[in-house]
This record gives C-alpha cells, structure tokens and sequence, in this order.
C-alpha cells in the first residue's frame, strides 16, 4: 500500500490554502496536497484553486486566430477550443489536436496560458488546433482522459463524415492529422497514439477519413518506481521549473488505477510488461525536452527505445529551461525556447504537409 504525503509543487500565495482549509470537516481530513493546485479529501472531494485564470476565446486581432468553445460530449462535459488561423485564404490546413497538461489532475483548455500558446501555434505553424478539455482525476482516474481523447477522434470523424461546412471544418483537412500534447497531455498524446496503433486494419478503416500524420510530445509525463538520474538530481527552483518530483509523485498516485504503481505502463512505457512499441504502427514522432525539467532522462529514454523498436522519431532538447516553460515562465529564456520550440512543430508538420509548405506566409 502506497502511503499518502504533503507535498510542494511551488510556491503560492498561502491565502489560498486558508480558504481550502474551511471545508476540511465537510469532506475529512485531506489524504493529498499540492499547495495551490490540488487538495484531496477522504471522501474523494478535490479543491482545485484557481491558480491559472480561465479565459473566454477572446484574441488580439493582430494574432490572426479566430476561436471558439465545441461541445463535443454533453454527457461527460467533454468540449474543445478550436483555434483557427485567418490568414491562410483558401487552402486546406493540417489539424492539430492537443491535450493540455495539468498531471491528469488539474489544467483546462480555458487556462489562459494555454490560451495564448496555442493561439500563437496556430498562427505560426499554419494549422487548426483543436484543444481539448477532458475529464481529471482523482474524480476520473485514468483510463478516463485515454478514452475522452479518443471520444474525440470520433467526433472528428463523424464531423468529416458529414460533410459540415462550420466556420472551421471548412479549411480542415481531415486527411492530415497531427496528436500533441505537453507534460500529462503529451501522455493522452502518446497513449491516443498507442491505442490507434494497436488497431487492426479493418478498425484502423473505420476511422477514414481522418489520417494520422504525426505525433509531438512535449516534455511527456512519464515515470517510474526506480528515480532516473535527473529525477534524483534536478535542482527544481519554482521559477525554473513547473514539476517537482513530489507533486510528480503525488500526481500519479491521484491519476493511476488503484492497486498499481509507477512501473504501469500508462505511466512508464518502458517498463517491462509494458506494449511492445515494435508490434505498434507508430506515425513519426517529434518528442520536446528540456534540460532542467526532472523528466529529461525519462522522455530521452522514451525516445531511445523507439528508436530502438525501429519507429521514425526526433528529440529537441531545449537548453536552461524546465518543464513548461514554454506556457508558464515568462523569462527572456523561455521565450526564445518557446519561439523555437513552435519553429520546430512548424517543420515538423510543414514536411509532412506537402500542400501547407508551398504557402507563403
């Protein structure tokens, strides 16, 4: 039985535990915390303050992004934020579905970081983005967020089955599609994937017209129960890196299915008993790092065993910074990360976008 702790993920304004403190008798004594994100109850009730303000789809016009909110399963509450690009008349654009991270426990698609990072993707890669607001644990625990990112496809496909001209499937191109995601979202990402290439051809048929182009994983959450060297060494200041390694801990305690630990394979797919990534009809995958995030040598791993399993993938390490840099650090650094990290999703869908890379833009 594992033990539950208190943990620290960074630091925050103690005004805000004051205020989750007044339900504890209502709810039991807290069993997990995560100062300023999480608190879980005995009875299963989760506090999550709001750290990060939810936006509307509101932009700048000079982004050159329109947006707006899809409903996409009334019966789990399950939505999407699309973003389209406006500046690219006429021409069928590459789809881009991403998942947000958050430890699976916390994190929506309205968060304004989120917002603006995926706003400014849209507009620089010269795609649609549709991003997606699926179910958290511990409410959910996995494989809730797996099945509401599938759910998802197949609402993609019947909206491409339809025939729909709304305001953004008209420039879609349903035929090219692209699976992202950071931190937790980036394994939604990977296990979307895992789930599609595990299919037989007769379902993988089933699922036409859409056509999976490219997988890109940024800074994948993944773990395991014996630490990685980064993971024991990381120096983890707040405001260099958004993921300590007790939050990490507590984060898949919350999300994993009861009775199993950091060696499952939703959590370290590597780990033995884990798919065989060389079984998997795995498209080209594009994985991000960065050099101060504890997750470093776990995503290089990650990336070496697809390698080895014979699959086409290329790694970025992004230099002096940690991990979700690229939405919550607002450093000189991390912008210049960023801007290149967002040139290199750009490429990376461009060469497999023959008809995207003849646009000027």
């Amino acid at each position: 039985m594992r033990k539950r702790r208190m943990v620290a993920a960074m630091a925050i304004d103690p005004c805000l535990n004051l205020e989750m403190c007044r339900d504890t008798n209502q709810h039991g004594a807290v069993v997990e915390d995560i100062p300023g994100l999480i608190r879980v109850y005995k009875d299963g009730h989760a506090d999550r303050p709001q750290i990060v303000p939810c936006v509307s789809t509101a932009l700048a016009l000079e982004l050159g992004v329109t947006s707006r909110d899809i409903v996409i399963d009334k019966f789990t509450n399950i939505w999407a934020r699309f973003y389209v690009p406006i500046n690219f008349h006429n021409t069928k654009l590459p789809l881009l579905v991403y998942f947000h991270g958050g430890g699976f426990c916390v994190g929506s698609a309205a968060w304004s970081c989120y917002h603006m990072f995926l706003a400014r993707l849209a507009n620089r890669a010269g795609c649609i983005i549709m991003s997606i607001n699926y179910r958290l644990a511990p409410e959910n625990p996995l494989p809730a967020a797996y099945e509401d990112g599938f759910k998802a496809l197949i609402w993609l496909k019947h909206q491409a089955q339809s025939g729909a001209m709304d305001w953004w499937s008209r420039q879609c191109n349903f035929s090219n599609i692209f699976i992202a995601g950071d931190s937790a979202g980036a394994n939604i990402a990977h296990n979307v994937t895992t789930r599609i290439g595990s299919l037989s051809e007769r379902e993988l048929a089933a699922l036409k017209p859409l056509n999976l182009k490219g997988t890109i994983l940024i800074q994948p959450f993944f773990g395991g129960e014996a630490r990685t060297c980064s993971e024991k060494y990381m120096l983890q200041p707040a405001k260099s890196s958004a993921l300590t390694l007790a939050a990490s801990d507590t984060y898949w305690r919350l999300a994993l299915p009861c009775g199993t630990n950091r060696d499952h394979q939703w959590c370290n797919p590597v780990a033995k008993g884990s798919i065989n990534l060389a079984e998997l009809r795995l498209c080209p995958m594009m994985v991000c790092v960065s050099e101060m995030d504890i997750l470093k040598d776990r995503n290089l791993e990650f990336c070496g065993a697809l390698d080895r399993a014979g699959k086409k993938v290329e790694h970025v390490v992004y230099k002096g910074v940690g991990h979700a840099f690229q939405v919550l650090s607002k450093s000189q650094l991390s912008q210049t990360r960023t801007h290149e990290m967002m040139s290199h999703i750009k490429a990376f869908i461009c060469h497999r976008s023959p008809d995207l890379s003849k646009v000027k833009h």
